[in-house]
This record gives C-alpha cells, structure tokens and sequence, in this order.
C-alpha cells in the first residue's frame, strides 16, 4: 500500500523557547512540546511556579520530563525525508493582493491568472498549467482580481467579442442575439486597433514633455540673462552717478530703484511661467504613467473596459515659444547715464523721460502666447497673394493671383525668379511678425509651406519638402506630414479641406490647424528664422487640382 506523503511545516517540529527542531521533545502535561533543555533551563529560573511558556498554565509540583520517544522518531524521520518550508509571511495573500483560487486555509498571493479558466493561481498551483499538454492553449495573465468582468451577465460565457455599436463587450452568443447586425470584432483585434491610439497619445504627452522641458530650460537662460545685466547696469549706473554727486543724487536714487524694481518684476514674471510649466510636465509624466500602466495590461477585457475611462488629453494651452538669443538687458540706461553725466543739470531735465523710459522697457524674447480661438488668429489674418514670377510655368494664377490651378500647357516665357523643375509657387508678401492666413485645397496632393526668397528655384534642393529653406505641410487624402530638409514628422489626425497657418516670426513659431467647426492643431514647428519668409504652395500635376488663399475678414 503506497505511503500517503505529509506535510508539515517545519514550525510544527519547533521548539517555541530556541526556535530551532526540537531535539529530546518531551511533552509537558498541557500537551506541548520542548526540547528537554530549553524547559528545563525555563524552570530552573523559577521559583516554585512552573508554568508552560505558550499556554501559561501551572503545575505544581514541576513535573517529571520524560522524553517524547515517538515524537524523537517522527523528528528524525522527517529531518531525513526533508520538511515542507513554509511560505515566508510575504508570501501569503493580504487584502490588497490576488490570492490563490486553489489554496486551502490561509491563502497564498496567485502569481498568474487563467484568462481561460478564471481562475488565479499561486506558484504550486499553476504548475500544471506550465507542465500539462491540455494547458497550453489557457491565457496566462498577470493576476487579476476582475476576472469575473470578463464573463457575460447574461449567458455566463467568457466575453472574447467587441461591439463596436454599443461600446461594451460581449460574449460570442451575445452577437448573434442582443447585438445581431451591430459592427462587432474579436476583442483582441479592438485591443490591437486602441493601442495604436493609445500609443499615438503617449508620443503626443512625450513629445510635448519634451516641448515643454526645452522651454523651461530657455526660461533659465532668460532669467539668468535678465540677472546677470541687471546687475552689470547696477555697476555701470552707480559708477556714472558716483561722478555727479552733487548735481544728480537724487535722481541717481531714483534710477537705481527704477533698475531694482523692473529687475524684480521681470524675474517674478519668469518663475511664474517656468512654475506654470513645471506643474504643466509634472501632470504630462503623471498621464504618461497612467497610459504605459494601461498599454502593459494583457487582458484585452480589462483594458477595452478602462480604456473609455481615462479622460481625453485636453487640449494644449501653448505657452509662449521661447528663443533666446544674446540678451543686453538695461544697455539704454548705461547709455543715458552716461550723457547726463557729460552733459550735468541743463540736460537732466531734458533727458529724465528718456531715462524712465530705458528702465522700463526691457527687450524680452518671451512672445505673446499663441491665440487661443480662431477669432484670436483673425486679428493677425494677412492677405496672401502669390507672385506669377515665381509660379512654374504649368501653374494657372487666378482670382486676384490667390488661386492657384493645374494645366497642361505651359507659356514659354521665363524669369530668374521663377521655379522650372516642381510646380511651385511664391507669394509676393514677405511675412514677419505675427501673421496668420488660410488655404483651401481641393485635389489630389499639396504642400502648405512657407520659404526664405532664397530658395533654389530648380534642382532638389528647390523643392518645399527636402530644403533646408523652406517648412511644409503636406496633404493628400489619407496621409499628411510635416518636412523640414527631407526630414518628414508623420501626422495621425482627421484634417479638413481648410488649413490655417500661424507664424510668429520672431519667436519662430510655425504652427497648422485643421479648420473645420473649431480649430485643431496638426503640427508646431519651433525654430529660429532668420530672414523674412513667403508663403507658398506646391501641387501635382493633376488636372483640377487647387489651392486657395481666402479671404479672411
């Protein structure tokens, strides 16, 4: 007859005193067990009340230890066929943890769970579902307390189907009953669709992390570069004044208070916008977070059912582009300081204003933020019309030169200014400043970009997408990309037959919208410009293909 195995942990064969396998048990008259010296040197510290240390019960007289034969043998027998260890306390399943659908008593933490079978399991017993044949087919997933979300309320059946009609997952009955004729795909194939979404957001967040982590760093430089003339105009101004003592040292006060007080002002209005877009970065990484802990989930159930949860990244409120370059801050007043002192009291009164003014005025590059609705761009809207010097011969210019078209034949005039190789086209407006306009496509392919006069007018390098003088945004039905110098940014969005364009030229900001019923941003291009751009427009050589600079009013 086969011997049926025990186990028993190795706490069973303890001694409760030394903590250690017992060694001579004796058993002691409530029944528990010590090893013959701890309990003898127990009671020897007492004084005539003997007690038992786990159940605190007397005996009176100290009782007779006699060794515990048959629990010495059971000791020794199981030190040679090897205790059970038992599990560390860590091991154990808490409130927080998934336990273990299999163990009895006190439960262990699962360490996979069966999308198959439902059930979680711990490391003894999944060990069939690793070993066993029928196994291999079964899900294993990071242990789950949810898994009964996974069955149909309905039909008790496993809900390995998407209804795309009803958002909400269904089991496969549940599609040929409840759902029948509603668009419904395996879950998995959902999952696979909504993760792309998902990681589009992420580079989004990403992206704009990055955005906003480079600003941040070109606000220190600024606040640095606001720091450091401040304090050379400090030096510089009390060294002139220290030469007109008698005559201006009133208004040497009042100028050095003027410096301190603008300094502050500036450098307060820089922590604030660095703080606006820390706090900005913190709450990105946070949402970032939460995305890659969602895009990690294996069970496509649990996934598609948090997936509508997480709130929609909102839409960014774009703080100002910021491009430093070499800053003097408060040079005027150096210069004003020192002609009043050649010049002494009869030009004080003179020049006093001028010296209000210099402390004032602080030439900072932090740009105005970007508008921030459509009536906000309509007040830098600029009328677009596009020079025929420049336009390749097979382009047809109308409606005011604002409208560009395809045609087969071509005139055979030429000048130096015009593009010969792509069909391409300037606009006679140079654009500095802050200037935003509107193009209507209408076709099969364009490109939206905007290009120093100097581009090439033939050759690659002439072209809009691959020069390292012009920015383009290209739109065909099903695809659109930025370039920039043949480098291409891929672009997933939905995006009308209207497309706006916001230049700020001194902070080198290039951004374009979608417009539709509101405005939604395609791609920011954040550069340095260094000479007045044009707007331009390249097309396919398909017959009925547009562009159309509007009218905005």
């Amino acid at each position: 007859m086969a011997q049926k195995g025990v186990d028993l942990d190795e706490e069973t064969f303890s001694c409760s005193i030394c903590l250690d396998l017992l060694k001579d048990p004796v058993t002691i008259p409530c029944g528990h067990n010590y090893c013959m010296k701890c309990i003898r040197g127990f009671w020897d510290g007492k004084e005539k009340i003997y007690s038992c240390p786990q159940c605190r019960k007397t005996f009176k007289p100290r009782p007779v230890l006699v060794k515990n034969f048959m629990f010495a043998a059971l000791v020794e027998q199981l030190k040679k066929t090897g205790l059970q260890a038992a599990p560390a306390d860590h091991c154990y399943a808490g409130p927080e943890d998934v336990s273990c659908d299999f163990c009895s008593g006190r439960k262990l933490k699962a360490i996979k769970s069966c999308l198959f079978c439902l059930a979680s399991y711990c490391e003894k017993h999944l060990q069939p579902h690793l070993d066993e044949a029928a196994f291999k087919k079964h899900k294993l997933v990071e242990p789950s307390k949810n898994l009964q979300e996974n069955i149909c309320s309905i039909h008790d059946e496993v809900m390995k189907m998407f209804c795309r009609t009803d958002q909400k997952c269904i089991c496969f009955i549940c599609s040929v009953d409840e759902h029948r004729g509603h668009d419904t795909v395996l879950a998995a194939a959902e999952r696979t669709e909504r993760q792309r979404d998902l990681e589009e957001s992420q580079q989004q967040i990403q992206q704009r992390i990055q955005d906003r982590e480079k600003e941040v760093k070109l606000l220190q430089q600024e606040l640095e570069a606001i720091n450091h003339y401040a304090d050379q105009t400090l030096k510089d101004t009390e060294e002139n004044f220290t030469q007109m003592i008698n005559l201006i040292q009133k208004r040497s006060c009042d100028v050095k208070q003027q410096i301190i007080s603008q300094q502050q002002t500036e450098v307060s209005r820089v922590k604030d916008l660095q703080e606006e877009l820390e706090q900005e970065i913190t709450e990105l990484k946070r949402r970032d977070a939460e995305l890659k802990q969602l895009s990690l989930t294996e069970d496509h159930s649990q996934f598609l059912l948090n997936y509508p949860s997480l709130p929609p990244l909102s839409e960014s409120t774009p703080s100002s582009s910021i491009n430093v370059r070499p800053l003097t801050y408060f040079e005027e007043v150096t210069a004003a300081v020192s002609d009043l002192r050649d010049k002494l009291q009869d030009l004080l009164r003179e020049e006093r204003t001028n010296i209000s003014a210099t402390v004032t005025y602080v030439d900072v590059l932090l740009p105005e933020p970007e508008p921030a609705s459509r009536a906000d761009f309509l007040k830098y809207a600029c009328q677009i019309t596009l020079d025929p010097n420049t336009a390749n011969k097979r382009m047809l210019l109308s409606d005011e030169n604002r409208k560009v078209t395809f045609k087969e034949q071509h005139e055979s005039d030429s000048h130096p200014d015009r593009f010969t190789d792509y069909l391409q086209v300037l606009s006679r407006e140079s654009l500095t400043g802050r200037c935003y306009w509107e193009v209507e496509r209408r076709g099969f392919a364009v490109f939206i970009a905007v290009a120093y006069k100097d581009i090439s007018r033939s050759g690659k390098e002439s072209r809009f997408d691959l020069s390292d003088k012009s920015w383009a945004f290209f739109c065909s039905p099903n695809r659109f990309s930025f370039y920039h110098n043949g480098i291409k940014n891929s672009i997933s969005a939905r995006v009308s037959s209207r497309i706006g364009v916001y230049l700020d030229h001194r902070a080198g900001l290039l951004s374009y919208y979608s417009i539709s019923e509101r405005m939604t941003v395609l791609h920011r291009a954040q550069t340095t410009f260094t000479q007045p751009l044009y707007a331009g427009v390249w097309m396919n050589d398909i017959v009925g293909d547009s562009a159309e600079f509007c009218k905005l009013k």
